[in-house]
């Protein structure tokens, strides 16, 4: 089974998913989404994987979340993912996943459920 984690190595959470993983003996494929942004299909497949919708993905507490009006429900799907490519510090983070599904590690426990 391949294991990949969104990582942002600044996010205290996103160390500690990190660390809890490699201590389980798994050594993800690391992706640094914020210099290597996904692309909507990408992040498309993470939501499925997720099992949620886009807006679940995103990170309200950010400025960028409040000036781009993001809260606006009449936002569709596709639109929040587009947002989401140009912006990826809007989306939560860390993600591991594997072929089939994923889980948000927050906290960082949660990612077990899929290994």
């Amino acid at each position: 089974m391949s294991v990949t984690i969104y990582h942002n190595p600044r996010c205290s959470k996103s160390r500690q998913t990190l660390a809890l993983l490699q201590e389980k003996g798994i050594e993800p494929e690391i992706r640094l989404y914020l210099e290597d942004a996904p692309t909507a299909d990408e992040l498309e497949e993470v939501v499925l994987k997720l099992g949620i919708e886009a807006r679940e993905l995103l990170r309200t507490g950010e400025k960028l979340y409040k000036s781009l009006e993001l809260a606006d429900p009449a936002l569709s799907e596709q639109a929040i993912i587009t947002v989401m490519t140009a912006h990826p510090e809007l989306i939560e983070r860390p993600i591991v996943f594997n072929d089939e599904e994923g889980r948000i590690g927050r906290p960082p426990e949660a990612v077990l459920e899929i290994l």
